[in-house]
């Protein structure tokens, strides 16, 4: 199994990482709260020539590790899937901001918490046994949330209509998503060890730095394997998806090859440990931690909202061990 980034995954793992250091620092996080969009980096990025690339999915995720680093403020997850989904020009040129419903349309056709749904100009998603597409005018506005994600209702069947698939379809683009979600919560993850291990180098107590205790020190150091394993979960449930294949779920072998059940296995690996990080990154930054002067509360509150927008992890978690274990018997 290869373990490590290819050669040009390499490449676009440092080119995308300075794009985003540069262009998307916590300045821009914060100036594009509380919608949660920064115009300029989204212009930006389009620039890049990131949409209708013939790069794989387990090079998008490359990409969004580092989008997920920089907390940046764009819909990356929810554009790719929809770009890819339906390689219109205005979407892979940037001009058009696409999002999908992770949730079905209500009796009256409404999707609701669109991920991206306040800025997106065209959303996807199931209207009965419909997978559909409708362009409609973003509204710029939507509900206030913890992670200052661009969250809004939309119509499915207001607006330019048309339909592009089943459930079959929606499933693996909802598939894609999880992916792409989860290798910017690794990237989230990465990100606050990294403020964690800065931070307890430079604070002092008792005239030493705060990194030299013992329970500190333990509390990062087992971060660096579980960051890892959530980089490795996550491009193998990309290069399942990438591959098409139909796959399996042998368990008591450990041999897990189906895309959809890889899938969720890498965005609650993923959540989880983001969670994590943050959690203790921010309790080592002290009561600093809780204040908005400091940047670990901007990954801290996009470590949960990011995860969350998809759909209860409950839920995931028993649609989860229903394909690894269809035939057990629940009360």
């Amino acid at each position: 199994m290869q373990l490590a980034f290819s050669a040009d995954q390499q490449v676009l793992a440092e080119a995308f990482g300075q794009f985003f250091s540069r262009e998307s620092p916590t300045s821009v996080v914060r100036r594009a709260e509380p919608l949660g969009f920064d115009a300029p980096l989204w212009n930006a990025l389009g620039a890049m020539e990131v949409w209708g690339s013939d790069a794989t999915l387990s090079d998008l995720c490359v990409i969004g590790e580092t989008a997920g680093h920089a907390l940046a403020p764009v819909p990356f997850a929810e554009h790719v899937v929809v770009s890819r989904l339906l390689a219109r020009p205005a979407l892979l040129s940037g001009d058009s901001v696409g999002a999908i419903s992770p949730r079905e349309a209500n009796a009256q056709g409404i999707w609701s918490i669109v991920p991206a749904g306040a800025i997106a100009d065209i959303v996807v998603g199931l209207d009965g046994d419909e997978f559909v597409a409708v362009a409609s005018p973003a509204p710029f506005a939507g509900p206030a949330n913890h992670a200052c994600a661009p969250l809004a209702d939309r119509d499915s069947r207001s607006g330019e209509r048309s339909v592009i698939g089943n459930r079959h379809h929606f499933e693996r683009s909802m598939s894609e998503l999880k992916v792409i979600t989860a290798s910017m919560l690794v990237g989230v993850a990465a990100l606050a060890l990294e403020m964690g291990v800065e931070y307890v180098q430079q604070r002092h107590q008792f005239g030493v730095p705060i990194g030299s205790f013992q329970t500190v020190q333990h509390g990062l150091a087992d971060l660096p394997g579980r960051i890892d394993g959530a980089r490795l979960l996550t491009h193998q449930a990309a290069q399942a998806l990438d591959l098409g294949r139909v796959g399996h779920n042998a368990v008591a072998n450990n041999d897990i090859t189906d895309p959809h059940s890889l899938a969720s296995m890498a965005l609650l690996f993923a959540s989880d440990i983001a969670a994590d990080a943050t959690a203790r990154s921010l309790h080592f930054h002290g009561g600093y931690g809780f204040s908005d002067e400091y940047d670990i509360q901007l990954a801290y509150r996009r470590a949960r909202g990011w995860a969350l927008v998809l759909g209860d992890p409950t839920a995931e978690r028993l649609a989860l061990a229903n394909r690894l274990w269809p035939s057990a018997v629940r009360p």
